[in-house]
């Protein structure tokens, strides 16, 4: 007879995403290394007023942390998007020879964020469901079993409105502080409103989840009697 438990499985959608998130999203470190980038910038720009030296020490920063991962062995998943993010915000600052135009590019990002965010739930494609998928050990297989479940697809439509939310907070604090060409503002308001900003709405999904009790559908791809058994 064998001593081992069993992890309880996921009875309810909400149950079976936040599972699924937990597999799917990053945690500490890497938001540390897209947020240090954006900090070097804001501190050598107030404190030299010098665009090359400031993005230059940045996409310094940036390529540190990658290095740091090579030698590691980790995963490079976020310190990429750093270094990829960081190049782009130096491009645009040394083109256009002014320092606020490093946040152009997120400010942009988050703009079409926004617009695809919104349009995947109307699409019944929600945004937060390529994250459940993510989580998903058959994604390989099947990317999209998710939406073979229609409660599913309500509660990460459900999900995905707060992400919408955050986009728009985004935006309606970055873009004046833009238009008035506030950079250290603009620092302070990029790193507030990354990690910060996240972690809220994670834990207003976490709420969400908690609060709900939609039940799997029986015949569907996510249901309980088709996650894989643990074989560890």
């Amino acid at each position: 007879m064998s001593d081992a438990v069993t992890p309880a499985t996921p009875q309810t959608v909400e149950a079976l995403i936040r599972h699924r998130l937990s597999t799917a999203l990053g945690g500490w470190r890497g938001s540390i290394e897209t947020a240090l980038p954006t900090v070097v910038f804001v501190a050598l720009w107030t404190w030299r007023q010098d665009i090359r030296l400031a993005a230059g020490a940045a996409m310094g920063i940036a390529l540190v942390l990658a290095v740091v991962r090579l030698a590691q062995k980790s995963s490079l998943t976020h310190v990429l998007g750093a270094v990829f993010a960081t190049g782009i915000a130096a491009f645009f600052a040394l083109r256009s020879g002014r320092a606020e135009a490093a946040f152009l590019p997120g400010i942009l990002t988050n703009a079409a964020y926004l617009v695809g965010t919104v349009f995947s739930i109307l699409a019944r494609w929600p945004a937060v469901g390529f994250l459940v998928g993510a989580g998903d050990p058959r994604a390989a297989e099947d990317p999209f079993g998710w939406r073979k479940d229609r409660g599913m697809v309500a509660v990460c439509s459900r999900l995905t409105w707060v992400l919408v939310g955050v986009y728009a907070i985004r935006l309606l604090i970055m873009v004046p502080l833009y238009l008035a060409a506030e950079v250290a503002w603009l620092g302070v308001a990029k790193i507030a409103l990354g990690w910060p900003l996240w972690v809220a709405s994670i834990a207003v999904m976490g709420w969400m989840l908690v609060a709900g009790h939609t039940p799997l559908e029986p015949d569907s791809d996510t249901s309980p009697e088709a996650e894989p058994a643990d074989t560890a």
